[in-house]
């Protein structure tokens, strides 16, 4: 959680205000990461709470500094969803709620102003507020289909294109990069991984390496253990390989979206909310305390594509094998070796000579 060795704190102080009787804080270390004045010590009746930033001031000047300590309460979890920062609090009771942060146009005159709301979970399900979900947009998606992919999936108002990507089936693309993966599989593809389960989890490691990444398979759950449908293993067996899939890999969403349609619109779906999700600027200061929070920078691919990053910007014009090992003493064999015939057969380099005394050139 953030930084490594730092424990992040939620503290609420009591300060001599009438209008905001409370300082609430989190900190990490040395590092304030969110200061608030807050109007009760936590959302009871009303459900929100309305806050002031700490350096946004006051009306009748500066904020009075607190007289003294309430309570100080570790937090498991700090993220973000839109433009709310969600904190959950190590403790049995009051330990889940948000800061919902939004900008206001002035009625009468122009600019904005912002509001800040505490709430909590309790308060989120009691009142069921009617507004859109968190990545609700419209406008067109990016969507990339493996140049190898035979018979794919469609996707209607979007912008398709076929190209050779670093893995899996399906990609969206984001402004600078990819932003999210899909690996499809139909019943027979997955029962045919489970015969080579060493390269497949090696594969699945690949593919969650990125922050958004998902296996979607063409078939129900329970088809796996339909042994009408199984013809070489028993039911047991499938059972064990897909939990073991689960278990090696807790970063991957695995989806058994039932059939063929409803695996490419779960995808389109999928694509949809990431992209809004990234596109959703969050507010300043929750951006702000998710920085100095440290959450964990966005996967961009992991080893392979670091390898292959490196050898075509960094490398010089003739490099061995060796030198790919030195520079990666802990990528596995296979990948490095993946990394240099993707390179090759893209055009970028060229093996020369034969044997130990071979080398790679890239071209000019």
């Amino acid at each position: 959680m953030g930084a490594p060795g730092l424990t992040t704190l939620f503290i609420l102080e009591q300060v001599d205000n009438e209008r905001f009787p409370y300082r609430l804080t989190l900190r990490q270390g040395e590092k304030l990461l969110l200061a608030l004045r807050v109007q009760e010590k936590w959302p009871g009746q009303k459900g929100n709470v309305f806050c002031l930033r700490e350096d946004a001031g006051a009306a009748d000047g500066d904020w009075q500094p607190p007289e003294g300590e309430i309570e100080r309460v570790p937090v498991v979890s700090l993220k973000r969803y839109g433009k709310r920062l969600a904190v959950v609090l190590d403790r049995p009771k009051n330990k889940r709620c948000d800061f919902l942060f939004l900008m206001k146009k002035y009625k009468n005159r122009d600019g904005e102003y912002e509001q800040i709301f505490w709430r909590t979970q309790k308060a989120l399900t009691q009142n069921r507020p009617k507004v859109k979900l968190s990545t609700y947009r419209s406008g067109e998606l990016s969507v990339i289909i493996d140049a190898a992919e035979r018979y794919p999936w469609r996707f209607p108002d979007c912008d398709v294109r076929r190209e050779q990507l670093p893995v899996g089936d399906y990609a969206l693309k984001g402004e600078h990069s990819l932003s999210a993966i899909v690996e499809r599989k139909t019943f027979d593809n997955l029962l045919a991984e489970f015969a080579r389960m060493p390269s497949f989890h090696q594969q699945l490691g690949e593919l969650s390496a990125y922050r958004h990444s998902a296996l979607v398979v063409e078939a129900n759950y329970s088809d796996f253990l339909n042994p009408n449908k199984l013809k070489y293993y028993p039911p047991a067996f499938t059972a064990k390989a897909l939990a073991e899939l689960f278990a090696f890999h807790p970063g991957l969403t695995i989806s058994f979206a039932g059939n063929r349609k409803l695996a490419n619109e779960w995808t389109l779906r999928f694509f949809s909310a990431v992209s809004a999700h990234e596109l959703d600027a969050p507010h300043d200061k929750v951006a702000e305390a998710l920085v100095r929070y440290g959450q964990p920078p966005a996967a961009d691919g992991g080893i392979f594509l670091e390898i292959k990053r490196k050898i075509s910007g960094e490398f010089p014009s003739r490099f061995t094998i060796a030198t790919v090992r030195e520079a990666f003493p802990d990528a596995p064999e296979n990948t490095i070796r993946r990394a240099l015939r993707e390179l090759r057969d893209q055009g970028f380099i060229a093996s020369q000579g034969r044997g130990k005394g071979s080398w790679w050139e890239k071209y000019p």
